[in-house]
């Protein structure tokens, strides 16, 4: 479980396809204090840490499966990306964000880019079967990040970032085009399955 508060931007240092994608990740949390076996939401996607180490900077690789690729914007990982970061979350951590459980639900798409005042808002495009779950000042994860959304009209929505956001997170070098992790709002949709038995 997590929060959508970005703690690190890490960075892709290697790729090996074997059965399962492989990848290596620079990062600057002290990896003495990660357990094989813990879960970091790598931008949005929960992964599992299989091997640590400190040469020449700290780091740690994860496994990625074929359907995690199929269902992410993983595909398009390479080396040298660079990735939000979140270690999950311990009993009695500040709950900053909302609750992330790290299970992207699809790939949204920006649309638009427009700066308004220092911060810069950005258009995304839902998948059509998850947009019934985005609403006005509700909360969606976008690769990892806690955020707010500001309007929907239809299947696109606008989300503002403030220059912090954009300077602490990977939102600082987004670009139209983009296809971002999209996990929505685990309340939205038990509230929206309710409704089906209501």
């Amino acid at each position: 479980m997590f929060t959508g508060i970005v703690t690190d931007m890490g960075e892709i240092l290697e790729l090996e396809q074997r059965g399962d994608l492989r990848a290596r990740i620079a990062t600057a949390y002290d990896v003495g204090g990660v357990d094989i076996g813990a879960s970091i939401s790598c931008e949005g996607v929960c992964l599992t840490v299989v091997a640590l180490g400190n040469t020449p900077k700290g780091w740690f690789d994860v496994e990625i499966s074929a359907e995690t690729v199929s269902k992410t914007n993983l595909a398009g990982w390479a080396v040298g990306k660079r990735l939000n970061l979140e270690r999950a979350l311990k009993v009695g951590d500040e709950l900053g964000g909302h609750i992330v459980s790290g299970h992207v639900d699809g790939v949204a798409e920006v649309v638009g880019l427009r700066p308004e005042g220092d911060s810069l808002r950005v258009t995304f495009r839902a998948p059509e079967e998850l947009a019934k779950f985005i609403a006005p000042k509700g909360s969606v994860a976008l690769n990892g990040t806690s955020l707010t959304v500001n309007e929907v009209e239809g299947r696109d929505f606008g989300i503002n970032f403030i220059p912090h956001t954009q300077k602490v997170t990977t939102w600082g070098g987004v670009k139209l085009g983009d296809k971002v992790n999209l996990e929505v709002d685990t309340m939205a949709r038990y509230v929206a399955r309710l409704r089906e038995w209501a």
